[in-house]
């Protein structure tokens, strides 16, 4: 299974950025995976920005509720983070998981793990 995270970059504080996160493998079935998108800024510990089960519940942390969302296309196996207006406190590098048949936004329950994408909120 292998989770491909793109879209980040440099971003103006109240601008707008979105990730996506592609998903892909001979025995990955998208829709059985709650997806999972998480962030670690230097010097912090990773925690949760956001998660979308297969219902397409979400769960957004309450640091970046109202301002980001997330978002699943199970026809593309992608799921995305919308974030607008962000703040320089939400730079980060930002990773996308995947847990199996579970609604978590705990990070040790996540079974696969893409590469991270840096976000650098900055004027």
């Amino acid at each position: 299974v292998q989770l491909q995270a793109s879209g980040g970059g440099l971003v103006q504080p109240g601008g707008s950025l979105r990730l996506s996160c592609a998903a892909s493998g001979h025995t990955f079935t998208f829709t059985n995976y709650a997806m999972g998108w998480f962030r670690q800024a230097p010097g912090k510990e990773r925690e949760s920005v956001a998660a979308i089960w297969w219902t397409g519940e979400t769960y957004i942390a309450g640091p970046v509720k109202g301002r980001f969302t997330v978002s699943r296309d199970n026809a593309k196996s992608t799921v995305n983070l919308q974030m607008n207006s962000p703040k320089p406190e939400d730079t980060a590098v930002y990773y996308c998981a995947a847990a199996a048949g579970l609604r978590t936004v705990e990070a040790g329950t996540y079974d696969y793990w893409g590469q991270g994408t840096e976000v650098t909120v900055s004027s």
